[in-house]
């Protein structure tokens, strides 16, 4: 990964009444003063699960997120357990696990450039039948103060689990069920976004089987409604493509989006309790941002504050803000933007309610450029997570 962000850790001193530029490197509008600084947690120490893994096709990029939450979060000072949501925890006491020196995250590799092969996963549990919830994922999950969502893609993002949590009176990080789900179907976001002003290209969605109505012109982009880390997203230029990449992106799922071609430049920002990061922009050295150019270092240029004037800076992070709102998100998520080439305009194009954590993520990048190092990034997580419950 080639980086332009500035990531050294400085104090965010805030004084009363005063604003500052989100997009000024150690100064912010958002966290509280002395965030950065862990020396008054004692209190604050909790038992948490890192719950990574599962059979989505983001599964690789869970599990690296989870390996570095959980080094964070213990490094922090927490008693930490990181398991495999699907997998699970077979033959395990769960009772005072918190309390074992165990190094969970041993035996987890690095990203490879393909997507993983989930039946060989499904393979790998004795029972997979049973359910998704692998052996005794429940019962440490209850256990905990609170469980660190590291999951990626369908069933973590798609709001099943946080429905399930719910049931079960166990607190996670996130937002809520009911926007997790709304914000993971790409069809849905983008007609909340055309109804609500928040700037999106132009598109429509279809199931399999359906006879489309596709008016939208050559180049276009075709993806699967529930994807995520671009699997499932394909550029076609001509009706051959167009067709070869339906038949594949209805191999991960039952309805498409079809929507406008932008060509220009790409960027994303995160918001924390409705308020925007400083934008970071994305630069693939070869083709688009696509799982390979996202998760492989040396692959992407990424600037962070991106080069914008201040009124554009302004124009999408308010977009961004807006795009969280009318989502119903908490807590935090990611939104990930165009600009055109032709005109400037922007483009929202969806919604990350469990935005990647690896080392070549881009939300602690856009975090780290206010101060806010990785550690308090994890902390702050699980604090503004916990306001769902208060």
């Amino acid at each position: 990964m080639l980086c332009t962000t500035n990531s050294e850790t400085k104090k965010v001193e805030l004084e009363e009444g005063k604003e500052y530029n989100r997009n000024e490197p150690g100064k912010c509008g958002i966290f509280c003063a002395g965030f950065s600084e862990r020396t008054e947690r004692e209190d604050s120490l909790m038992k948490i699960v890192v719950l990574a893994g599962g059979t989505s096709t983001e599964r690789d990029v869970s599990l690296i997120s989870g390996k570095k939450i959980y080094t964070a979060l213990k490094e922090n000072g927490h008693k930490v357990v990181l398991c495999d949501v699907f997998l699970g925890l077979p033959g395990q006491e769960t009772e005072g696990l918190f309390e074992k020196e165990i190094d969970w995250i041993a035996g987890i590799s690095d990203i490879s450039e393909a997507a993983p092969d989930i039946e060989a996963v499904k393979a790998m549990r004795e029972h997979p039948e049973s359910g998704f919830f692998g052996p005794n994922v429940i019962e440490l999950c209850r256990q905990a103060d609170i469980v660190f969502m590291a999951l990626h893609g369908e069933n973590g993002e798609n709001g099943k689990i946080q429905a399930a949590f719910d049931l079960w009176n166990i607190k996670y990080t996130g937002t809520d069920y009911y926007s997790s789900a709304i914000a993971m179907d790409k069809a849905l976001t983008k007609e909340i976004f055309q109804q609500n002003g928040v700037p999106t290209p132009a598109g429509l969605s279809f199931r399999k089987g359906e006879e489309a109505k596709d008016t939208v012109p050559f180049p276009k982009v075709v993806k699967v409604t529930t994807g995520g880390s671009s699997v499932g997203v394909y550029i076609v230029k001509d009706e051959t493509e167009y067709r070869t990449a339906l038949d594949e992106a209805f191999t991960y799922g039952d309805e498409v989006v079809v929507e406008q071609y932008i060509k220009g430049r790409e960027f994303s920002i995160g918001v924390m309790e409705g308020k925007a990061l400083p934008i970071i922009e994305i630069a693939p050295l070869q083709g688009f941002y696509d799982y390979k150019n996202k998760y492989q270092a040396g692959s992407t240029v990424e600037t962070c504050p991106a080069v914008l004037s201040e009124e554009k800076t302004k124009e999408m992070q308010a977009a961004a803000e807006k795009g969280f709102q009318h989502l119903r998100l908490k807590t935090y998520a990611r939104l990930d933007f165009m600009m055109s080439e032709e005109d400037g305009s922007i483009y929202c194009l969806e919604a990350n309610t469990l935005p990647g954590m690896t080392p070549t993520s881009l939300l602690p990048q856009e975090a780290a450029a206010i101060g806010i190092d990785f550690h308090a990034l994890c902390d702050k997580i699980v604090e503004i997570s916990l306001k769902k419950y208060a």
